[in-house]
C-alpha cells in the first residue's frame, strides 16, 4: 500500500508532466491546453494508483484483481476526449496532434501512478520534442510538398500550356492543373495554374519570369 507522501509525489509529477505538454499546446492556442492535459495526466495516474492499491482491503479469499484492465480504460477512453480536438476544415483535418498529445500524457500519468518516474519523465521530454522541436522541420517538408496555385492574366491567345512548359524547364511535370478562362469584354485570358510538390520561393521565382513575358500583364500566387 502507498503511503501519503508517495501518493501525493507520483499525483504532483504526473502534474507536472501534462503541464510540460499542456503549455506547448496552449502556445498555439489548441482547444486542449495546458489545463486539460494536467487533468488527463492527473486523471490517469489517479486512477492506476486506485486501481493498484484502492481495494488490497478486500483481497484474498481468493479474490483477485487485475489493475492491468483499468490501464486499458484509459487508453481507450482517452480517444472519446481526443475526438473532441480534431476539427474538419474545409479539406484539411486539424488537430490530430492535440488529440496524439492527449492519449501521450495518460500514458505519461499511467507510468508516474506506476511508479516508472524515469520512464515517465523521459516520455515527457521526447513528447516536447517531438511537438516543438520537430515542428520547424514538418512545416519545411509539408512546405516543399504541398499544392501550390498561380494565377496568370495574359492577353488573349498568348499564353499556353507549351509556354509554360518553356517558362519551367525541367519543373513542366509539376504542374497538376493548367485551366484557362477568357474574359472577351477585356481581351484578356486568365490562367489558373496548379503546381504539386513545389516550394513557395519556387512558384514565386515562375511569377517572376511569368511577369518578365510582354504578353502577360500580372502573374500573382494565390
Amino acid at each position: 500500500m502507498l503511503n501519503h507522501q508517495e501518493t501525493i509525489l507520483r499525483l504532483v509529477i504526473a502534474a507536472f508532466a501534462g503541464s510540460v505538454v499542456g503549455i506547448e499546446r496552449e502556445r498555439l492556442q489548441w482547444a486542449a491546453g495546458l489545463r486539460t492535459h494536467m487533468l488527463v495526466c492527473v486523471g490517469s495516474c489517479l486512477v492506476i494508483i486506485v486501481s493498484a492499491y484502492g481495494f488490497a482491503d478486500i483481497l484474498g479469499n481468493h479474490i483477485v484483481l487485475d489493475p492491468s484492465r483499468i490501464a486499458a480504460q484509459v487508453v481507450s477512453g482517452i480517444g472519446f476526449l481526443g475526438a473532441g480536438t480534431i476539427l474538419l476544415r474545409g479539406e484539411v483535418v486539424k488537430g490530430l496532434t492535440t488529440a496524439a498529445s492527449l492519449w501521450a500524457v495518460a500514458a505519461i500519468g499511467l507510468a508516474v501512478g506506476s511508479g516508472l518516474y524515469v520512464a515517465a519523465l523521459t516520455t515527457t521530454v521526447i513528447v516536447l520534442v517531438i511537438l516543438a522541436g520537430l515542428k520547424p522541420i514538418e512545416e519545411r517538408v509539408r512546405d516543399r510538398v504541398q499544392s501550390r496555385f498561380l494565377v496568370v492574366t495574359a492577353k488573349r491567345g498568348a499564353m499556353s500550356i507549351a509556354v509554360l512548359h518553356d517558362v519551367l524547364g525541367p519543373r513542366a511535370s509539376r504542374v497538376k492543373q493548367f485551366v484557362l478562362l477568357q474574359d472577351v469584354a477585356e481581351e484578356l485570358d486568365t490562367i489558373h495554374v496548379t503546381f504539386s510538390r513545389m516550394p513557395s520561393d519556387l512558384v514565386e521565382t515562375i511569377a517572376t519570369k511569368l511577369r518578365a513575358l510582354p504578353f502577360v500583364v500580372t502573374a500573382e500566387l494565390s
